[in-house]
């Protein structure tokens, strides 16, 4: 029995061959192309961290993408996401998997998020990073956590004002739960190339100022060591965002193909 208590679950119904084989030829695609984003850039190699973006695809397919050696797993949707992490958690032969949540944040759902993700990506506000740390376990490590800017304005969308974001940072580096790590944004869709890279350069220098921010301010400066992911770039623009200075593309289109 699994250190947790658990039972482990019978084996997961593997992918038929074909799906396999594509799934595979995706994977490798994606971490070609972050390979020479990272050369042409004059980044290292690995410098960028592959997050695979596996909303409304099931338990099998995350499984064979972990059999492939991908770790990191990102999810938009709480009570999905929490049935396949419990899923794969009991399924035996799966090394650990990491998980983030990366979609918009109710109240009501942050006692889950807090309780079984190592990352959230898609804070924006004070009373949602205090619920995140008040709720998060205690026999669990602070949860990992990531600011979501609102870089292209738009008023349907997530995010925090970026001229708010300063004092966001300071007050979430504060919390005993969370571990402030860094920013997240998703710009316009549809942009020029120009326009697009200049909000991903704009993001980065947003992460400058938080970085600069907390390591000026007496309460703030020993968060500040840890600031140092900046996720952003999905699959039709992460070359652009790792360019601009991404250390973490979320991507799924790309490996698992167009969602239903």
């Amino acid at each position: 029995m699994p250190a947790d208590g658990l039972s482990p679950l019978p084996p997961l119904p593997p992918l038929d061959a074909a799906a396999q084989q594509r799934l595979a030829g995706c994977l490798a695609m994606v971490r070609q192309r972050m390979r020479a984003a990272e050369a042409a850039a004059g980044r290292p190699a690995g410098s960028v961290q592959l997050l695979a973006v596996t909303k409304t695809f099931g338990a099998p397919v995350v499984a064979a993408a972990a059999r492939l050696g991908q770790q990191r797993f990102g999810e938009n949707y709480v009570q999905e996401a929490v049935a396949k992490i419990d899923a794969l958690r009991r399924c035996p032969g799966l090394p650990a998997l990491e998980w983030h949540f990366i979609g918009p944040i109710q109240s009501n759902k942050t006692r889950s998020i807090a309780a079984h993700f190592d990352w959230v990506q898609s804070v924006d506000r004070m009373n949602i990073a205090q619920r995140l740390s008040d709720q998060r376990p205690p026999q669990l490590a602070p949860l990992q956590a990531l600011i979501e800017v609102n870089i292209s304005g738009e008023a349907s969308k997530s995010g925090v004002d970026p001229a708010h974001l300063p004092a966001l940072a300071l007050a979430i580096g504060a919390l005993p739960r969370l571990r402030l790590r860094g920013l997240m944004a998703i710009p316009e869709p549809g942009l020029a190339a120009a326009a697009q890279r200049e909000a991903f350069e704009r993001l980065h220098g947003l992460l400058e100022t938080v970085r600069a921010t907390l390591a000026a301010d007496p309460q703030g400066r020993a968060a500040a060591p840890g600031i140092d992911t900046l996720s952003m770039g999905m699959s039709a623009d992460f070359e652009a965002a790792i360019g601009a200075g991404s250390t973490m593309v979320r991507v799924g289109s790309a490996i698992f193909g167009e969602r239903t």
